[in-house]
């Protein structure tokens, strides 16, 4: 009996070691903005910065997202760069709000349309920060595996991005892994 009370205890005290090895990010959930206006978001967006992913590998700058409405209160996205021998690559896709009119979390899809009753085709898309004028925005999901931070222009003052690269920070995002986006 006492064996038992000694392994038990034991093994209590392993797992409260692994959760205090866990990532502290892990413990602060991404917040997102408070609302969302949709019309307003519309429009073309420079990506400023970026964390690498697999879905832009071959581009090589020059990267913009244009958002127009479509009908039954969906987005259509276009995603537009320059691959490396100087041609346009574009991605075509879908977003869509999750919860009411003012939610800043979507799902987007660049999958065909008759997969899109398929829930891993749809990526998350949520808006963690954003400017009263709707110039600068920083993009990202749960995990905090994808960011970018677009802009209405292809430059942006640095003091306004060091301030949201500061606001990242505090979100618990690593931004050592933001990499810039040639614009010009």
């Amino acid at each position: 009996m006492k064996k038992r009370v000694i392994c038990a205890l034991l093994f209590a005290l392993s797992l409260s070691a692994n959760a205090a090895d866990a990532p502290q990010a892990a413990a602060k959930p991404v917040v997102t903005i408070a609302a969302l206006d949709v019309p307003r978001y519309m429009g073309t967006w420079y990506e400023i910065a970026k964390f690498e992913n697999r879905f832009q590998k071959k581009c090589t700058g020059f990267t913009s997202a244009t958002y127009s409405a479509l009908p039954d209160d969906k987005v259509q996205v276009t995603n537009r760069c320059q691959g490396s021998g100087g041609e346009v690559i574009e991605a075509v896709g879908e977003a869509r709000q999750v919860g009411n009119s003012s939610s800043p979390k979507l799902k987007v899809r660049f999958a065909p349309a008759f997969l899109s009753f398929l829930p891993m085709v749809w990526g998350d898309y949520w808006v963690i920060d954003l400017d009263q004028d709707y110039q600068l925005v920083a993009v990202s999901e749960a995990k905090r595996e994808f960011l970018w931070i677009l802009s209405r222009t292809k430059k942006v003052d640095k003091e306004k991005y060091d301030a949201l690269v500061a606001r990242l920070v505090a979100q618990g995002f690593d931004v050592s892994k933001l990499v810039p986006t040639k614009q010009e």
